[in-house]
């Protein structure tokens, strides 16, 4: 379980928390030692020498009188006194400054002076004084501290309110930059998000119509990309079909291994001119449709076979996928031909596990694999490795890139992974929607 969220929304409610979490515990600590204290034993002494005083004018007065005293004290000053035989049994629950309370009447007394519990929340103390024990209490809710209580509870209302308000404009922030972060990958999957809203702060204005700006230039350099890349494609094909002709009207006594040669190169450059192609115009998703990938591998696995490939495939249970049919077969199709050219000609294994998540289909040879540093290198246009994947082997060098490029259009994700005692393992995973399944 993750503690520390991974968010920015999470980490700086985290971070505001904790800092209004210390605020709080720092500003109790102060108004404890600074007004709860040092009131709590203002309250406590003024009330122990009120009552140590009530009980000495009790004793000094002639017994005719004292009635008139002690209806005097509970009408004033909401004290209670008498003489009793016995002192109670029962000692009082603890309260705020009852430990204050028989500390400063002790003190007074001399005598360890212990509150004692009445009925209806009164709370008695009982003390010796001129032959008698006298009993004197108090209403204990009369002597609790409210006014400090109510101050530390306002301050944290306020630190709660703050503490609420910068989460609601860190959500603010963070759900722009997740459409933000949304967007640019969708950019980068070489699509056209919908434009952002350009509203809120004057920062997120400009940023947020800088990236609208940004994406419609990236649109407009793929769109004229793809137009240059066809156009060219298109043009080269007219001489490399003029020169074909040429050849077909040599005289019959001409070079036969060079006309061969040059055979060989023009159809070379065909084949470049239909991977430029394809490149310019495989950066769109296309329509799914529901497919078992079991059957388009039979399929591919059956083509390489055809073309002189080992390949070591058995279908499984059905796997189905929403898919662009065209478009993974391209794909895999691609990784097949490169652990095919690359695999030291040793057979190649093809699996497919369907999960209840994503669906993987997996194409692992052994060959002499790729270096780690170099993974994502291989994916750019026209990358080659100097040493097993060098030109003399053949390819174009377009064959992943054109694969990871139709990957990320219809969101899978193609990995290339070393194997155990040797070789490369080409993965593609495709997102299994359950809903989409069952419609079908």
């Amino acid at each position: 379980m993750r503690l520390w969220p991974a968010s920015l929304f999470g980490r700086t409610a985290a971070i505001l928390g904790l800092a209004f979490l210390v605020f709080q515990i720092t500003a109790l600590a102060l108004v404890a030692v600074t007004i709860l204290k040092p009131m709590a034993l203002r309250s406590a002494d003024d009330l122990a020498g009120l009552m140590v005083l009530s009980v000495q004018t009790w004793v000094e007065l002639p017994p005719e009188t004292r009635p008139y005293f002690e209806r005097e004290l509970a009408v004033h000053h909401h004290l209670l006194i008498k003489r009793v035989d016995a002192p109670l049994a029962a000692r009082a629950d603890s309260f705020l400054n009852s430990s204050y309370i028989e500390q400063s009447l002790s003190r007074r007394t001399g005598q360890d002076i212990v509150l004692k519990a009445g009925e209806n929340g009164w709370v008695w103390a009982e003390m010796r004084m001129g032959g008698h024990l006298i009993r004197i209490g108090f209403e204990r809710d009369r002597y609790g501290v409210q006014s400090p209580l109510a101050a530390v509870g306002l301050v944290s209302l306020g630190a709660l309110l703050t503490w609420l308000t910068a989460l609601v404009m860190v959500r603010r922030i963070s759900r722009t930059l997740v459409r933000l972060g949304s967007a640019a990958g969708e950019v980068g999957q070489g699509q056209m998000p919908q434009p952002l809203p350009e509203s809120g702060a004057t920062e997120l204005v400009s940023l947020t119509r800088a990236f609208n700006r940004m994406a419609n230039e990236v649109q407009a350099l793929l769109a004229n990309r793809t137009t240059l890349l066809a156009g060219i494609s298109h043009d080269l094909r007219t001489p490399i079909a003029r020169m074909r002709l040429a050849l077909a009207m040599l005289p019959q006594d001409a070079d036969a291994r060079l006309i061969g040669q040059i055979e060989h190169d023009l159809e070379e450059m065909n084949r470049l001119i239909g991977s430029f192609l394809e490149l310019s115009r495989g950066l769109q998703a296309e329509p799914v449709q529901m497919l078992d990938l079991n059957v388009l591998l039979d399929e591919l696995a059956e083509d390489a076979r055809r073309g002189g490939g080992v390949v070591e495939w058995k279908a499984q249970n059905a796997c189905m996928a929403a898919v662009g049919p065209n478009s993974l077969r391209r794909v895999v199709s691609n990784l097949i031909e490169n652990a095919l050219r690359y695999g030291n000609r040793q057979p190649i294994t093809l699996e497919c596990l369907c999960t209840p998540g994503v669906a993987k289909i997996r194409i692992m040879d052994r060959g002499p694999g790729i270096p780690p540093d170099q993974i994502e290198a291989v994916f750019r246009p026209f990358y080659r490795l100097e040493t097993s994947r060098n030109k003399a082997t053949g390819g174009s060098g377009l064959g992943l890139s054109i694969a990871q490029q139709l990957a990320q259009a219809n969101h899978w994700q193609v990995l290339l992974l070393l194997r155990t005692g040797g070789g490369l393992s080409a993965e593609v995973h495709i997102p299994i929607i359950p809903s989409v399944i069952e419609k079908a």
